[in-house]
């Protein structure tokens, strides 16, 4: 653990209520084994869903003419092994790897920027805790030219307090889940976030089929038919009112282990996006 680390989690340590008895590595395993899921993208898939024995040493997430998305092996035993925590920690937030070079998309660094300091360092201290898990899955390829970054350096993000409230519920569907990178039509430097926020429309290609992201907002064509209890429901369960199963890749294995408060933060936040229409 770097000077970063420490000072990170003698922060965390150091706070009132609730937050005190949390260490930085169970916050840290709370957000990759739930909201942030980050194993839908980073651990292998077998005929009957994650092969358990390889958690996140990586996998083919997405082949298209654009590009050939490989998630890495960010187990120990992969390239992260050898990158300071710092290194990591940039790598994860702003998608520059030691030697320079851009991560790629699907990564959602235009969310991932928001993550917070604390945060940020308890998802790494928790990647040091994981096994070693030897698998090369390959390097990603792109036909498409690739920024030189994704922003300025980011110098420092603050914590959001928690609790079930709109502030936070945007801290989570935006930074940590990323739930609006996929529900957000996508232009040509990304997603739509200024004009068309959770609109729904972008499709994704897989075993299953084709699946559509849905409007998460106020709109009738969005969550308006829906009350708290059944749109809860959908998140963690992938299962509509009316029995109907909903299709990957919506990672609700990792959806289901988040807290009751932090669904209601969620809940409470996509209510208040403006109505927007589907995009026809």
């Amino acid at each position: 653990m770097n000077r970063m680390t420490m000072c990170l989690a003698a922060a965390v340590l150091a706070g009132a209520g609730a937050v005190s008895a949390e260490t930085l590595q169970e916050r840290g395993e709370y957000l990759v084994r739930g909201p942030a899921g980050c194993g839908n993208c980073h651990t292998p898939i077998g005929p009957d869903g994650p092969v358990a024995n390889m958690e996140l040493a990586g996998r083919l997430v997405e082949k298209n003419p654009a590009f050939t998305a490989i998630a890495p092996n960010i187990t120990p035993a992969g390239a992260i092994g050898g990158w300071s925590d710092a290194e990591l920690a940039r790598a994860i937030r702003e998608g520059i790897r030691p030697d320079g070079s851009v991560i790629g998309p699907p990564m959602p660094f235009a969310f991932y920027r928001g993550l917070s300091d604390t945060d940020l360092a308890a998802i790494v201290a928790f990647l040091r805790t994981l096994p070693g898990i030897e698998n090369d899955p390959g390097i990603s390829h792109y036909n498409i030219p690739l920024p030189p970054a994704y922003g300025p350096p980011v110098a420092g993000v603050a914590d959001i307090p928690r609790g079930p409230t709109v502030e936070y519920g945007a801290y989570l569907a935006g930074p940590v889940t990323h739930c609006l990178e996929c529900h957000t039509p996508m232009g040509p430097q990304g997603p739509m976030v200024d004009t068309d926020l959770g609109r729904g429309g972008f499709e994704f290609h897989g075993p299953w089929g084709t699946s559509v992201a849905s409007n998460l907002t106020s709109h009738a064509d969005g969550l308006a038919r829906y009350s708290d209890d059944e749109l809860k429901a959908m998140i963690v369960n992938g299962t509509r009112p009316d029995g109907s199963p909903m299709m990957p890749p919506m990672p609700y294995g990792y959806l289901a282990h988040m807290t009751p408060g932090d669904l209601d933060a969620i809940v409470a936040y996509l209510r208040t996006l403006p109505p927007l229409p589907d995009k026809g």
